[in-house]
């Protein structure tokens, strides 16, 4: 006969026996006018031995679900959020992060509440979150809202899979990742509407792994025009529409006037914006002319994005979210609603724009020897595309303002070689769509004197931009790129020991250093060799309030301003100079719009925390650009399975090599599995994979002639194979790269099985 457990003033009236559920461990917690603990619960329910144990149990899921404080001796409800629990980042408000509980199943379907999560003064600051980030924090209750404080970042969880609904022989089923990091289907237990074939957004099913998965969100056919750009921007969280509040502010800036008595007006200037051909915004604009002394009076005319999103408006808090433009080959996904980039503030041909100038004087050494900024009004003469303006100089049939353009650069050009930033060849792939969005080409871009043309002007004005604030001890967002570390330059100095070459770690390391290293290799795959090892040896860049440097530029100071359009850091700098040198434009009575356009209290008091966010936006920019083109190269590769190309080794590890087909990018698998029957060491110094008995050796920079044997376009994933060259048997054929003192190889090699047939993966056939 199980044990009465007696009613008590403190607990009201008996509860239920038994092992008790959430809900009435709640109700118990509630009506208990004394702080109950796991005793006076197990009593209270009459519980003994193994119920007991179970209880515990509970509890422990009850406080990491929110549901209670998670003391041991007394529990509380807590209204959803315990003492110290796990976040989820899902907004980013004004540059705070807003999370939510990571783990939240209430018995009432309750939603979870959002918390504002808070640093702690005195605390060392917590590198920026972004949306989808964890966070172990201390809550606390704030008024009728929860903040908590920050204790440590936790690593990714996969919550949210993107994927392609697949249906095995049984009918059940399967997500098949779009992330080429997750190899294994994963079991769906809920397909909601979705269909075979579709892309899809899921999440667990239960808090159990064997719960499988359930269908939020379809997203549609995953191989239709634009839907590359779509995974990208799911699997990122990249924000891709804007408040209606947004919209509608971003309507009525449009609309403010342009004052002609507080502008200065360079209309009359033949200004030109020289920019891809198929470019919507244009952010710059470029005009040179001779001072009769050997150099050049310039001007560097920049879209005046500050004039219209005013600090703290809603325009500015979409801005701060997205921290930058993300540029896919199907679509933009704009910093700015489109009234805004892509009208107003694009500095159109023909058309009056409102522009921040930066003035220049060029020496006939190159040397910028002064600068100012004004407020302008501009009226841009021409939009030019790259190509044209290089074929008009190269044709002889150029305007004088852009022989005047050329003849300014040349002098600037002096200067950077002087200068000797780091020179490292690095081709950038260049997707072309037709006017249904299929591939049409892809191909790496072509570099012309107009791109560095451009380029130069820009560099001048960003730091002209930078100097200027500090002549006027005013706030500054930097672009910083730090020297290699000493951990990577030792790495750098052993690998390049491999090739008999030395790296003296005793000198000041200066980008001329590694220009050197590169301009005494002649060997092209030894030179592609190098130049990999140099650039893994780099940092990257950021942005932020304390000045290191670029050491990329070979410069002191240097900060973005010359693309307030697609970039916020821009936009602070304006803001920025707006306060420095006093450039503020009344603004009409009858505008409800916030009064300035230069910087807002919270940023001129904290410049690191927007800086932080904002490179940790362009990161995921980066990461989603680069993703969604392997995506687009892979879908163009679908076709050419079983076709031989031309590739190098970009990279060696011990399960296999990485290569990438020359002259058209898409990086690429070749399994260990498949380069022979032998077994082969890797050498993790050298970067080197060799055959224990044949000699053979693979390290990266060599020329291999390979065979694609699968191209996923959902993933971007690429496999090679050895090539062919008798029934049964295959020999990777490969020129170059010959290590020092090893002899060419020559062994053969047996190619491995392939992976399951899936129907998102195209697979060759042996010919």
């Amino acid at each position: 006969m199980p044990a009465m457990v007696h009613s008590t003033s403190s607990h009201g009236s008996r509860p239920p026996q038994g092992m008790p559920t959430r809900q009435q461990v709640l109700d118990f917690i509630a009506r208990s006018d004394e702080p109950a603990g796991k005793r006076e619960i197990a009593r209270a329910f009459g519980l003994k031995g193994q119920e007991k144990i179970a209880l515990k149990a509970l509890l422990k899921d009850m406080a990491e679900e929110g549901l209670i404080d998670g003391n041991r001796t007394a529990f509380h409800r807590m209204g959803g959020v315990p003492r110290v629990t796990v976040l989820r980042v899902v907004d980013i408000d004004d540059g705070e992060a807003i999370a939510i509980p990571d783990s939240w199943h209430p018995d009432d379907g309750a939603p979870p509440p959002r918390v504002r999560l808070v640093e702690q003064r005195g605390k060392q600051r917590q590198q920026a979150l972004r949306v989808g980030d964890r966070v172990l924090a201390r809550t606390e209750e704030a008024g009728k809202g929860w903040i908590a404080h920050p204790m440590k970042k936790l690593p990714a969880q996969t919550d949210q899979m993107l994927g392609v609904v697949e249906i095995d022989g049984a009918g059940r089923g399967w997500l098949a990742p779009v992330d080429k990091r997750v190899r294994n289907a994963v079991p769906i237990s809920d397909l909601g509407q979705a269909e075979v074939g579709q892309l899809v957004l899921a999440e667990p099913a239960g808090r159990s792994p064997r719960s499988g998965l359930k269908v939020t969100t379809v997203l549609g056919d995953p191989l239709a025009p634009r839907a590359f750009s779509l995974i990208a921007i799911h699997k990122h969280g990249i924000p891709f529409s804007f408040s209606e509040k947004a919209i509608e502010e971003a309507k009525l800036a449009a609309a403010l006037p342009l004052s002609e008595e507080h502008r200065e007006d360079l209309r009359h200037l033949p200004i030109v914006a020289i920019d891809p051909v198929d470019a919507r915004d244009h952010d710059d604009a470029i005009w040179a002319e001779p001072d009769g002394e050997g150099g050049f009076r310039a001007l560097v005319a920049i879209a005046d994005v500050s004039f219209y999103v005013r600090p703290g408006g809603a325009v500015d808090r979409d801005a701060r979210k997205r921290g930058n433009s993300v540029y896919f080959p199907d679509r933009v996904v704009p910093m700015l609603p489109e009234v805004l980039s892509a009208d107003v503030c694009s500095l159109k041909a023909g058309a009056d724009r409102a522009a921040m100038a930066c003035h220049m004087t060029i020496d006939a050494q190159g040397r910028v020897t002064s600068w100012r900024f004004t407020r302008a009004l501009v009226r841009i003469a021409e939009v030019i595309a790259y190509e044209e303006a290089q074929r008009r100089i190269d044709a002889d049939e150029a305007e004088a303002h852009l022989v005047n353009l050329w003849a300014a650069w040349r002098l600037l050009e002096k200067a950077r070689k002087d200068r000797d930033p780091l020179e490292l060849d690095l081709p950038e792939r260049r997707v072309l769509l037709d006017e249904q969005g299929r591939i049409a080409e892809v191909a790496l871009r072509e570099r012309l004197d107009a791109h560095r043309v451009v380029e130069d002007f820009m560099v001048a004005a960003n730091v002209a931009a930078a100097k200027a604030l500090e002549a006027k001890v005013a706030p500054v967002v930097y672009r910083i790129h730090e020297p290699p570390t000493r951990e990577k330059l030792l790495a750098l100095k052993d690998y390049l020991a491999t090739f008999d070459r030395k790296l003296a770690l005793g000198q000041v390391i200066t980008p001329s250093l590694f220009n050197r290293m590169l301009k005494d290799v002649t060997d092209e795959a030894e030179k592609a060799l190098v130049m990999e090892a140099v650039l893994r040896s780099q940092t990257q860049a950021y942005y932020g309030p304390r000045n290191a440097g670029h050491f990329g530029l070979s410069l002191g100071s240097y900060a973005h301003f010359t693309s307030p359009i697609r970039r916020y850091s821009d936009l602070l700098v304006h803001r920025a100079l707006v306060d420095a040198y006093d450039l503020e434009q009344p603004r009409p009575q009858d505008h409800d719009l916030p009064p300035t356009s230069g910087l807002a209290d919270r940023d001129r008091n904290d410049l690191a925390r927007v800086s932080e966010a904002i490179s940790a936006s362009e990161r995921r920019a980066m990461e989603a650009e680069r993703e969604t083109i392997d995506r687009y190269v892979a879908a163009w590769l679908a076709g050419r399975v079983g076709e031989v190309f031309d590739t190098r080794i970009t990279g060696v590890q011990k399960f296999g090599l990485f290569a990438t087909i020359i002259g058209l990018g898409g990086d690429g698998l070749v399994p260990v599995s498949v380069l022979g029957a032998e077994r082969f060491a890797y050498d993790e110094k050298a970067q080197v994979l060799e055959g224990e008995s044949s000699g053979e050796q693979f390290a990266m920079g060599m020329i291999l002639k390979l065979r694609l044997a699968e191209a996923n376009p959902l993933t971007g994933a690429l496999k090679f194979e050895p090539v062919d060259v008798a029934e049964g048997v295959s020999r990777i054929e490969r020129r170059g790269g010959k290590l020092p003192g090893k002899p060419k190889p020559k062994g053969k090699f047996m190619t491995g099985k392939r992976g399951r047939p899936s129907n998102i993966r195209h697979q060759g056939k042996r010919k």
